[in-house]
């Protein structure tokens, strides 16, 4: 596979693969659908390589992130954790310290690293 080093080659590639992608699955041989699989894989690690999310560097933005990656609600999230809403939305807003089960719950059900606990918390 090639790679991507410079954005107009990713142009390039973008625009050959909405190209191939307007032609509609049914019209597209397995030759067309074998160089469309290997162009997005370019793009995407060219786009990995471009664009590089920062981690969090709080415990509320850690509890956020991991909220998003596990598609949870708030209160889906307390459920998750074994406390109360309350307890919870006091935490997240920085009116209340998060306590040692609180902790705990936090490096099992979301799997938070011990140590990223251990700074931020």
């Amino acid at each position: 596979m090639k790679h991507i080093s410079k954005d107009s080659e990713y142009q390039a590639v973008m625009s050959k693969i909405e190209t191939l992608m307007t032609k509609g699955s049914k019209n597209v041989s397995k030759e067309e659908l074998d160089e469309l699989r290997e162009l997005a894989l370019m793009a995407q690690t060219y786009e990995k390589s471009i664009y590089v999310v920062e981690p969090p560097k709080t415990l509320v933005g850690m509890i956020e992130m991991k909220m998003y990656e596990l598609r949870l609600k708030q209160h889906e999230l307390a459920k998750k954790l074994h406390v109360s809403n309350a307890k919870l939305s006091l935490i997240m807003n920085g009116k209340q310290k998060p306590d040692v089960e609180f902790l705990k719950a936090v490096y099992k059900e979301l799997n938070v690293d011990a140590d990223f606990l251990l700074q931020h918390a």
